[in-house]
């Protein structure tokens, strides 16, 4: 009878409980059942606030469609001992997402990523549109003057065009859209500097401003790398000599939305701050997003005596020393065709 009774208070309790361990090893390893439609290609979209509690982060998975219930979840925080290492932000779950497997992504903050790629030659407006396009960015930009979005990331007071560095960013998952500007903004200013101070000392540059706006219509004037510091030579003689710049791409952005493709001998008699036929320096501003190479042909360009060049129609071009060079180049290359 004693026996017998030992074994109901101190056997039975003991297999309930390696019972109970064995059934939490078991749920750790098994998929969680998540919303119907769930899958890899469009997993479940779970955005964690800042300074939630262990318990606010069950009962929100739990909200959102994980399948189990937010007590248990929560209970599982905390006996791993890491309910106070779950870190804040936005999270995707596909299909075979385990408890276990759950936690370790909370724990380790692997947020969901998404990737925005800026284009070299791309002007501001372009580069605002491929934000509003982007679906998984916060659009927090709408209803801003470009003034104010400069202000918004840091810049106040700075000219827009061509501040962005064209490279392909990766944010997280529903951050703001200026939260891209400002990495490509922060990105083009360390640039900047890298090229400044590798500048040749005959340079007519005269500010890191100045680089990017040569720079920018190198990037505009060709797509040919073995090409660019040649045409950075052209226009940096230019500009050493006093002789007028005369670039195409920059009466095309002084046109603005008024240009319809078509380049008149009217456009280039219009004068406005950014035609380079009737006005001698740079224009005021850049006039679009140079990448890497463009910016090097600006503080290194070719040592050539060329002050001409025109395009061969193959995407090269043609450069010339001398007035009469020139005109042949655009009888064989132009005017023919």
């Amino acid at each position: 009878m004693i026996r017998r009774l030992f074994q109901l208070l101190v056997v039975y309790p003991l297999v309930l409980a390696l019972l109970a361990v064995g059934a939490g090893m078991w749920w750790l390893q098994q998929p969680l059942s998540l919303p119907a439609g769930t899958s890899a290609a469009q997993p479940l979209d779970v955005v964690i606030a800042p300074g939630s509690s262990a318990q606010s982060v069950a009962e929100t998975l739990a909200e959102a469609g994980v399948g189990a219930p937010s007590t248990l979840l929560y209970a599982w925080f905390r006996l791993s001992g890491q309910s106070r290492d779950l870190k804040a932000g936005s999270y995707e779950f596909a299909p075979g997402t385990t408890p276990r497997s759950l936690l370790d992504k909370l724990v380790r903050g692997d947020q969901a990523l998404r990737s925005i790629t800026l284009v070299e030659g791309w002007n501001v407006r372009q580069v605002l549109q491929a934000l509003r396009n982007a679906p998984d960015l916060r659009q927090d930009l709408e209803g801003l003057s470009q003034r104010e979005i400069m202000a918004l990331i840091g810049y106040p007071g700075r000219h827009p065009e061509g501040r962005f560095f064209p490279d392909t960013y990766r944010v997280v998952k529903h951050a703001p859209a200026s939260s891209v500007l400002r990495q490509a903004a922060k990105a083009m200013d360390e640039r900047l500097a890298q090229a400044w101070a590798q500048r040749d000392p005959a340079s007519p540059l005269r500010s890191v401003d100045e680089v990017l706006i040569l720079a920018s219509i190198i990037e505009k004037e060709t797509g040919l790398d073995s090409d660019r510091r040649h045409v950075g030579g052209v226009f940096s003689n230019r500009l050493r000599i006093g002789m007028r710049l005369q670039t195409d791409p920059s009466v095309i952005y002084g046109l603005g939305e008024a240009f319809d493709g078509n380049l008149r001998r009217s456009d280039l008699d219009r004068d406005t701050p950014y035609n380079t036929y009737t006005r001698a320096g740079l224009p005021p501003t850049p006039i679009a997003m140079p990448g890497m190479a463009s910016i090097m042909a600006a503080v290194q360009p070719l040592d050539t005596k060329a002050i001409y060049f025109v395009a061969r129609g193959d995407g090269s071009s043609q450069f010339s020393a001398t007035l009469d060079e020139h005109n042949a180049a655009v009888r064989r290359f132009i005017l023919r065709r």
